[in-house]
């Protein structure tokens, strides 16, 4: 695909205003931030919410606060929901959020550890977030981290559990998962069923590299604070989002990839099913 998505991740789970005063973690912010990002160019917008001390939140009245803001202002806009495990593992409280009918939402294929504690993702919880995912007319951000996340979801799809059209964000650089060399990315990659449309995400350090090398390949980028704090990989300076959106526009003008518009993506078949594709 010569068009680049950018799936832009502004907050994630981790990082708060003592590891970065970057960071947006309040509604205002994570709107503000998006709004900014969506005016530069993205595609679209992987959200997680916070409270106000800045620990994560999946509760509803939360999210919906973001959602209406990014609505409001970037009317286009591809919004992308967490459905992480990692702070809250029950299916009630990680599921809340697609009530409120985003466009995706994450469904990470498999259980793993990061570096200080495990992301749990039973063959049971798959199902039921597929199944609440349908109900409300929301498609899924296939989250994989090794090459088992593949196979499991290629295992899905032949039950028909999981329907085109598939996108998969691919992860690498967590430590005891897959990493961000060009063997391991290539192996990777050629797992992935006939049509996918995919991103590759790298963690940490890994962040760039694995830009880089999804715009060789033909892929997307996933790119922001939730996965990285740093401008540099000696760790001198940290960045802002804008600052690392801007970077991934100067290397998309080097490699000839212009930026997909949100709309273009929605109506590949990303938008809600509830939702008007001219939106």
């Amino acid at each position: 695909m010569r068009e680049l998505i950018i799936n832009y991740t502004p907050t994630g789970m981790i990082p708060v205003k003592e590891m970065t005063p970057h960071v947006p973690v309040s509604p205002t912010e994570i709107i503000e931030d998006v709004h900014a990002a969506w005016e530069a160019g993205v595609t679209l917008a992987h959200l997680h919410a916070r409270h106000p001390d800045g620990r994560p939140a999946y509760e509803r009245r939360i999210y919906a606060q973001i959602f209406e803001g990014v609505r409001r202002h970037c009317p286009d806009l591809v919004i992308c929901a967490s459905l992480s495990g990692r702070t809250f593992p029950a299916f009630e409280q990680r599921s809340e959020v697609l009530e409120l009918e985003p466009d995706m939402a994450s469904l990470t294929l498999g259980s793993m550890n990061f570096a200080q504690e495990p992301s749990m993702n039973s063959p049971d919880m798959i199902a039921k977030l597929v199944e609440k995912m349908k109900h409300h007319g929301v498609h899924p951000e296939l989250e994989c981290f090794d090459g088992g996340m593949i196979n499991y979801a290629k295992f899905l799809i032949g039950k028909s559990v999981l329907k085109p059209p598939f996108y998969f964000n691919i992860l690498v650089g967590n430590v005891a998962t897959a990493q961000d060399d060009l063997q391991q990315v290539g192996l990777l990659i050629n797992q992935l069923p006939d049509g996918a449309i995919w991103s590759l995400a790298g963690i940490g350090k890994s962040q760039l590299r694995a830009n880089t090398l999804a715009m060789l390949e033909g892929g997307g980028v996933r790119v922001g604070l939730e996965d990285n704090l740093w401008f540099d990989a000696g760790r001198t300076r940290l960045a802002t989002n804008l600052e690392l959106l801007r970077r991934i526009h100067e290397l998309a003008a080097v490699f000839e990839r212009p930026v997909m518009k949100p709309a273009e993506f929605g109506r590949l078949g990303f938008y809600n099913q509830k939702r008007s594709p001219q939106a």
